[in-house]
Parts: structure tokens; C-alpha cells; sequence
């Protein structure tokens, strides 16, 4: 299995009673899917996994693993407070069948070198999936090094990809030199697709293909082809979209937008809240902008 491309990130949809709303969830992946994503990633920031309960985030995880059926790979977001809690969410993961699961260290108390290896370490030896190592400084408090994350791919086992959202694309370089080319690293910050991609990046991490699909792959598809003028006019039209919607927040944006192109996925949950007037009314002239 090898995951690359655009690997999308669907929120988690709740009804009016705040229950998950399956329905619009499966709508949401067949449009990633039909949009050309090549890997789905349910349970990130995007997703909301760090307000759902155990029992919300199985039912979510073993909901999309489902409703993919093999179409594409599954990356499932297992990161959670505690090791044990990580390690738990990554067995059930595998269980249902997904096909890599993604970690990003989040801790109250701000980690050592140490614990943040003994923690992924402890999350790669209870599976045998691939193991995608998440650095967001800006959500987790915690920023990994360049070195320390290529030492976590060449030294664990399993631990085989790296995502990096800091939007330093200087890190990206070094993740390349440190490897020797060797290592799939994926770019998290939309904002820096493009030079992501000029840097080497195997793929991109986004919550856009909610959005705008058709554009997301016109992109890559540029990018794939050498077509650097197309892709950089594409990129163009859709990165004030892309700065919006991760200023403001990708839960709120995305399931704002969402409903406004056919896909109603309810409100974030609490303590996120709703855009007011003028933002959504920002998003829509960004959405109708990025699709030309």
C-alpha cells in the first residue's frame, strides 16, 4: 500500500440531536472520493476527534473504514492525551480495518525528546500498520524538530510517513536531506501546497476537497503533469479559500461551506461556533471564487 496524492480529511457530522450523522459522513466520502482523493483521512483536527468520546470516534473510524470499502487507503487519526489512550485508539483502528493510522503527540504538560519518542513508540509496537507521524505546533503545543522526526522514521519500526504543518517549507528540505530522499513526507498546511510539492512532498493533508474537489485535483494533476503555470494559476484562485478556511478554523469553515454545497453536516461542536453572517457570507464568495 502506498499512500500519496491528496489525502482528504472529512469532518464528522453531527445531527440536531448531536449524534453522528452517517448519512451526510458517506455523502462527504464519495464526494472526496469521486473528486479523485487518493487516500481518505477521517478523525484529525478536521474531524473533531478531540471532542468525541471513544465511543463517537469507533463509531466514526469503523463508519468510514466501511463506507471507503478499499476504494482508497484510510489513514485514521488516533491521538489522544495519554499513551495508553493513543495505543487504544490505534488496536481499534486496526481492527477495523484501516490501512495506516496517523498520531500527532498532544500532551497538557509540554514533552521531552524522550517521552514524545516513548510515546510513538509505544503507539508503532502495538500495530502493524504504517504509522504517519503528525508535527502541529500550533494545535498541539509541541513542535518536532526535523531531526527528531526523521530519527522516529529510521529508528521505530512502522513508523514509516511524517506530516508536517508547521508551514516552514525550509523543514520539508531538511526532511529530505536527513533522508536522503528516502522519506514520504506530507505537506499539512494548505496555504504552502505548491511549494510543498516543489519541495519534494509526497502529498497533501486537506480538509479542501470538501469544498472544492474538482479544483484540489486540477491542481495536483498539474503538479503530477510539470504543468507548474497551470498549477500555479489554479493554486492562485483557490488559495484565498485556503487561507480562510484555516484562519477561521477547518471544522467550522468546512462544515459551513458544506452545507452550502449540498451537504448539510450539521454545527461544530461546542466550544466552536457557528461563522456569524459576514464570515459566511465570505466563504461563500471564496468557495464561488476558487471554483471559477
Amino acid at each position: 500500500m502506498t499512500i500519496h496524492g491528496i489525502v482528504a480529511y472529512p469532518v464528522t457530522p453531527f445531527t440536531a440531536g448531536g449524534r453522528i450523522d452517517h448519512t451526510a459522513l458517506h455523502a462527504i466520502i464519495d464526494r472526496l472520493l469521486d473528486g479523485g482523493a487518493s487516500a481518505v483521512a477521517p478523525l484529525g483536527s478536521t474531524g473533531e476527534a478531540a471532542y468525541l468520546d471513544l465511543t463517537e470516534w469507533t463509531e466514526t473510524a469503523a463508519s468510514t473504514i466501511r463506507h471507503v470499502a478499499g476504494r482508497a487507503p484510510t489513514v485514521v487519526g488516533v491521538s489522544d492525551l495519554t499513551t495508553d489512550g493513543a495505543v487504544r485508539r490505534a488496536r481499534i483502528a486496526e481492527s477495523l480495518g484501516a490501512d495506516a493510522i496517523m498520531a500527532l503527540p498532544v500532551s497538557y504538560w509540554r514533552l521531552t525528546e524522550l517521552e514524545v519518542q516513548r510515546h510513538f513508540e509505544s503507539i508503532a509496537g502495538a500495530v502493524r500498520i504504517p504509522v504517519m507521524v503528525y508535527n502541529n505546533p500550533a494545535t498541539a503545543g509541541i513542535d518536532l524538530a526535523p531531526e527528531q522526526l526523521w530519527e522516529l522514521v529510521r529508528d521505530v519500526e512502522n513508523i514509516t510517513m511524517v506530516k508536517e504543518s508547521t508551514g516552514d517549507v525550509e523543514r520539508m528540505h531538511r526532511l529530505r536531506e536527513l533522508s536522503g530522499g528516502s522519506l514520504p513526507f506530507f505537506n499539512g498546511s494548505n496555504p504552502l501546497a505548491l511549494e510543498a510539492f516543489r519541495a519534494g512532498a509526497a502529498g497533501w493533508c486537506t480538509a479542501a476537497p470538501c469544498l472544492i474537489p474538482e479544483q484540489i485535483a486540477a491542481f495536483h494533476a498539474a503538479v503530477v503533469d510539470g504543468d507548474i503555470s497551470t498549477a500555479e494559476g489554479v493554486f492562485a484562485r483557490i488559495e484565498p479559500l485556503l487561507q480562510f478556511i484555516v484562519a477561521r478554523g477547518l471544522p467550522t469553515t468546512v462544515k459551513a461551506g458544506l452545507a452550502r454545497t449540498g451537504i448539510p453536516a450539521g454545527t461544530p461542536r461546542r466550544p466552536l461556533l457557528e461563522l456569524d453572517g459576514d464570515e459566511a457570507a465570505t466563504l461563500v464568495r471564496l468557495i464561488e471564487s476558487a471554483r471559477g
